[in-house]
């Protein structure tokens, strides 16, 4: 409960911060590590094209996590990265009614398991399904830039086995979810297209043509099951299975995130860059709040956690005038060359 307001320069160098009025000085540095900007809406209109206004974005992160380190990085002549893949790890994020408020629910799992598919709306799949999420949304980006949602449907053997979005599995209750309008139920999958308002024809051609597929076993359309990231997010090595047993049910999912790539630029000593690419000194940045040192791209769960670790550390002992392992050998070479 005290937002930093502004960063404290002594003679071109980052000495501190104003927080509630306050200023605190630091004698080593500041160091950035506020979380990105997954609910900036200003910084998400202008960096993520399918919310024009900033609103269209349902990020699973901490809604405390809006850009202050990056704004406050700006300020004193931080460049912000621009030229990545991606600017955010993406995720398919369902919304959750709860009472009088909603939460936000990221699909990291159930889609890859057996008697599961995706949807676009206009009933028809458009990824494989046992992708990682952030390949998920980068698909739905592509076959509905104007329109980006889908529907995770499933038959009541999945369901009841797996659960669906924030539905548990037996022999937890459904009940609370149908009637808020967050999990859609439909006797038959025609019955299930009037709840989604998906159209019936395509979304029976749809199941049709996958569970034909399964009993053949194997994704001819997208490939699902191929590889072995496919098959271990699915359950015992299998990721296909039909959607035969009634009810059937659906949960929207809206383009969201878990984070975001595009922070501030930096070098292998965390330290800020301006836009020329020199350090701006006494300011630090890891985390989220630093630049994605995949360049936006997401190899694997965890590509924000592990820099975030590794480039604390960095920072810490450079702040703290320790040696940092590799770093010293570079500038050696560096200094030799100069």
């Amino acid at each position: 409960s005290s937002p930093a307001e502004t960063l404290l320069q002594n003679e071109g160098r980052v000495s501190g911060a104003r927080i509630n009025g306050a200023e605190i000085h630091a004698r080593k540095g500041v160091v950035l590590a506020a979380g990105g900007f997954p609910h900036g809406r200003e910084r998400i209109a202008k960096m993520f094209d399918h919310a024009p206004t900033g609103t269209e974005h349902h990020s699973a992160a901490p809604p405390e996590n809006t850009g202050d380190g990056l704004t406050l990085a700006e300020h004193v002549g931080g460049a912000v990265a621009t030229d990545l893949v991606e600017p955010g790890a993406w995720a398919p994020v369902s919304i959750v009614p709860i009472k009088d408020r909603t939460a936000r629910f990221p699909h990291l799992v159930e889609r890859a398991k057996p008697g599961f598919i995706a949807v676009g709306p206009d009933g028809c799949r458009f990824v494989n399904e046992a992708n990682s999420y952030h390949d998920f949304m980068r698909a739905c980006f592509r076959a509905y830039p104007a329109n980006s949602h889908a529907w995770i449907i499933a038959d009541s053997r999945a369901v009841n086995r797996f659960g669906i979005g924030a539905v548990k599995p037996l022999p937890f209750p459904k009940a609370s979810f149908l009637k808020s309008g967050y999990l859609k139920r439909g006797r038959t999958l025609a019955e299930l297209a009037r709840e989604t308002g998906l159209p019936a024809d395509a979304l029976e051609r749809t199941v049709a043509h996958f569970n034909n597929a399964t009993d053949k076993g194997k994704d001819t359309d997208f490939g699902r099951g191929a590889t072995p990231y496919n098959r271990i997010q699915g359950e015992a090595g299998n990721s296909l299975a039909p959607l035969s047993r009634a009810p059937f049910y659906a949960v929207k999912v809206l383009p969201g995130s878990l984070g975001t790539f595009a922070g501030l630029n930096t070098n292998p000593r965390a330290q800020v860059l301006n836009a020329e690419g020199v350090p701006i000194p006494g300011l630090f940045a890891v985390g989220n709040d630093a630049a994605s040192i995949m360049g936006g791209n997401y190899p694997s769960g965890g590509i924000t956690l592990g820099p975030a670790m590794t480039f604390g550390y960095i920072a810490g002992r450079v702040l703290a005038g320790l040696p940092v392992s590799g770093l010293e050998q570079e500038k050696e070479r560096s200094d030799a060359v100069l």
